[in-house]
């Protein structure tokens, strides 16, 4: 296998391109055919999270549009797997893009278009082929569960409603509408106040009224919404609050979910379908009787879950690889045709993680990002972590602009947006993109690492774990991941959660043989010799047989 060597990682398996052939032969080492994850034979990819308000503009207006995001293209992926220019994700999940009239877009007022502020249809559909151009899966943000107050169904509907005379019952005859909400004459908990006696379901906010999904009209409506965006030619979509589709019957929202399955398949047999079910493991977990590809793994996200307390030393380094095997048999266990696991670390809901660890010089942060890139399935990178963004309390503070550059006079300064208008202003600590670039250790740099090694190596995304007892312990833990049936592809996870440098006996897994890959968060080296590795303070070691 050919060897990149940099003082940063070591990477096996790369193929070859003119641009890399330049930097290879300065660390005199050979290439090879690329072998490793794209995003068309697969769905465990790494799936970049874009807030497209807050990303990139184009025509200066402050606002993030999709031609800002075409033109950042090559960013997130340029096409070449081999390339060290870009982060190397291989799937975008944008927001919602459908006209509404707030700033995040999750209350639509028509699923089957383009919010002004976005740009055109004609502006996404050239997104979509410049995605599938470089090889990037599209997949788009579909709330399902609510329209906004001002969509069209409801304001029919609400008018209808609000004209009854006392006693005078609603009649579908007379405002086809009037069904796809849920309309009462008394005060409820989680309904808001529409006029006189009637009130109408909304459990997230008075702008979002809740629709009837039992109704067959909102469901032939979905369908058609579904298929309108499987004809553009989008890759899947992300379900918005699944949990939530039934308040508080589960079986009723797991079965609305498969219905939205079987419908994406039924038109699109390789669409990707992932789900949002915030709520515990052991909840979540049965939404994958739906048949769906993916829901969110809760369980290792944020600052209290798995990756945040192993990274903080509030859990040791073995709840981490013990939680690994934990999931992959639960889910396993209730579809082990279909499940595909959707690790995140944060996202637009969630404070973001740069702001998890005082003191932090960044090497927690980067260790973080590699657990969760680490993990099986198909990872999400929520935009701006690649750069140690920061942002917590109200939503607005966790969607920030994406920091190209802070130098007014960067060609990048058009680029950069307003982001939210009622956002407070948040010290970043880290650095803009133009300024992490060039340093070889920042976090960004770090990122394209883990996701060049994640993509190198399928078994990362594909493969089953397994613990290596004699490596797992207190501050550090030590894994395989196998797939069946390809013992070729088999590697050896080893990882240092600690500051403190460690030396590991091998002997426990002593069929892997060639050091193949490291992550490190300073310029102190991995190392391998007589059977055993050398990790610094939060290395990481990929080796294989």
């Amino acid at each position: 296998m050919a060897v990149f060597l940099a003082s940063a990682f070591i990477l096996t398996g790369c193929g070859s391109s003119k641009d890399k052939a330049k930097t290879m032969s300065k660390q005199n080492a050979s290439l090879t055919e690329y072998e490793g994850l794209t995003a068309e034979d697969n769905k465990e990819r790494t799936c970049y999270e874009v807030f497209v308000y807050s990303f990139a503009d184009s025509n200066g207006d402050g606002i993030g549009d999709l031609d800002g995001l075409t033109k950042k293209l090559d960013y997130i992926n340029d096409g070449d797997p081999i390339s060290t220019s870009d982060l190397g994700c291989t799937e975008i999940w944008t927001m919602p893009v459908f006209p509404s009239p707030t700033y995040h877009k999750y209350d639509a007022t028509d699923f089957m278009d383009i919010d002004s502020q976005y740009g055109t249809m004609e502006d996404f559909e050239e997104l979509l082929s410049e995605c599938h151009k470089r090889g990037i899966k599209l997949i788009i943000d579909l709330p399902l569960n609510h329209t906004s107050n001002s969509h069209p169904w409801f304001t029919e509907a609400a008018t209808y409603i609000s004209s009854l005379k006392e006693g005078e019952k609603p009649d579908a005859s007379k405002c086809k509408y009037v069904n796809y909400y849920n309309f009462q004459e008394q005060a409820h908990s989680g309904y808001e106040h529409l006029s006189g006696d009637w009130y109408y379901e909304a459990r997230f906010w008075s702008g979002m009224p809740d629709l009837n999904l039992d109704e067959p009209a909102v469901r032939d409506e979905i369908k058609e919404i579904l298929y309108f965006w499987l004809d553009k030619g989008v890759d899947g979509f992300r379900l918005d609050a699944v949990t939530s589709y039934y308040t508080e019957d589960k079986d009723k929202s797991i079965e609305f979910t498969g219905w939205v399955n079987d419908t994406v398949k039924a038109k699109k047999a390789d669409a990707y379908i992932v789900g949002e079910a915030w709520a515990d493991q052991s909840i979540y977990s049965e939404y994958y009787r739906s048949g769906a590809d993916s829901f969110f793994d809760f369980s290792f996200s944020g600052q209290d879950g798995v990756i945040a307390s192993v990274v903080r030393g509030s859990k040791k380094a073995s709840y981490y690889a013990e939680q690994l095997v934990n999931e992959e048999e639960l889910y396993y266990s209730i579809a082990p045709e279909t499940s595909i696991n959707a690790p995140f670390y944060t996202n637009h809901d969630m404070a973001r993680s740069a702001g998890y660890y005082a003191y932090d010089d960044g090497s927690k942060t980067k260790l973080a990002a590699a657990l969760n890139l680490l993990s099986t399935g198909n990872a999400f990178i929520y935009y701006g972590e690649e750069l140690g963004m920061r942002g917590s309390g109200k939503d607005e503070n966790k969607r920030l602009a994406f920091m190209w550059t802070t130098d007014s006079t960067s060609e990048l300064s058009s680029l950069v947006c307003r982001g939210p208008v009622d956002a407070e202003k948040i010290e970043q600590k880290y650095g803009s993109l133009e300024e992490q670039e060039k340093d070889e250790y920042s976090i960004y740099n770090y990122y394209k690492n883990a996701i060049r090694i994640r993509n190198a190596f399928p078994a990362i995304a594909k493969g089953r774990t397994e613990i290596v007892d004699s490596l797992t312990g207190d501050k550090t833990c030590g894994f395989t991941r196998k797939i069946e049936g390809r013992d070729d592809q088999d590697v050896l996870i080893v990882i240092n959660t600690g500051e403190e440098a460690v030396k590991l006996d091998l002997s426990g897994a002593s069929e892997y043989k060639t050091l193949a890959a490291v992550l490190t968060v300073s310029k102190d080296k991995v190392s391998m010799k007589g059977g055993k590795v050398s990790l610094p303070g939060y290395g990481i070691a990929i080796l294989t047989k």
